[in-house]
């Protein structure tokens, strides 16, 4: 079993959705011990943004590629294959302005690839990477779900992942956290006995 864990929170030991994602991988180790955990801080170790230079050096052979563009192209191929190797993925998924950190785009934009992770045919688009879970650690100042305002952060990622071909999407979700101590305790306490009580209930 392989558990890609990523995040993506700028607040670092402050991050409401590392805590939680952190939970979500240790719940999953203690259920099955065999588990092999892959770790990407997207904050700490930002992956650059989506490029003409990273499009340039996708293009350019290996053996002709400078050292920026086989940096540039090194980036998409460990990002890539850690994806595609992962059995199920944790994704700390914190909103910023209404949708996803910038950082967390970046690395989606490294693992949706054509042909590699989702494909055109004659009949539309077909995801490739049916069989994986995804649990999104969704977390927010303020009350979104549902609502307008949070469809460019849940919404967007159910539809990423749909059109990749996952559809095991689970949200462990901890809003309102702005909205006073005893709305955050009551979200991050109900968020945590999710995460013990339904993800692993029956492991």
């Amino acid at each position: 079993m392989k558990l890609l864990h990523i995040d993506s929170s700028i607040l670092g030991d402050n991050s409401a959705s590392r805590q939680l994602s952190h939970s979500v991988v240790q719940a999953w180790k203690a259920a099955q011990p065999d588990v092999t955990v892959t770790y990407r801080d997207l904050a700490g170790d930002a992956i650059s943004h989506f490029s003409a230079a990273t499009l340039v050096a996708a293009g350019t052979a290996a053996e002709l590629r400078d050292a920026a563009q086989q940096h540039e192209a090194q980036l998409s191929a460990q990002a890539l294959a850690e994806f595609q190797a992962a059995d199920a993925v944790v994704i700390a998924a914190p909103m910023y302005n209404f949708t996803i950190p910038t950082q967390l785009k970046a690395w989606i934009d490294r693992i949706a690839v054509a042909g590699q992770t989702f494909r055109y045919t004659e009949a539309g688009p077909q995801g490739l990477c049916g069989g994986k879970k995804v649990i999104v650690v969704s977390t927010a100042g303020g009350l979104h779900a549902g609502q307008a305002t949070g469809v460019a952060h849940e919404d967007y990622l159910k539809v990423l992942f749909g059109f990749l071909g996952i559809t095991d999407i689970e949200f462990v979700r901890a809003h309102g956290l702005a909205y006073g101590e005893e709305v955050r305790s009551k979200a991050l306490s109900d968020a945590q006995a999710q995460i013990s009580e339904q993800l692993f209930a029956a492991a």
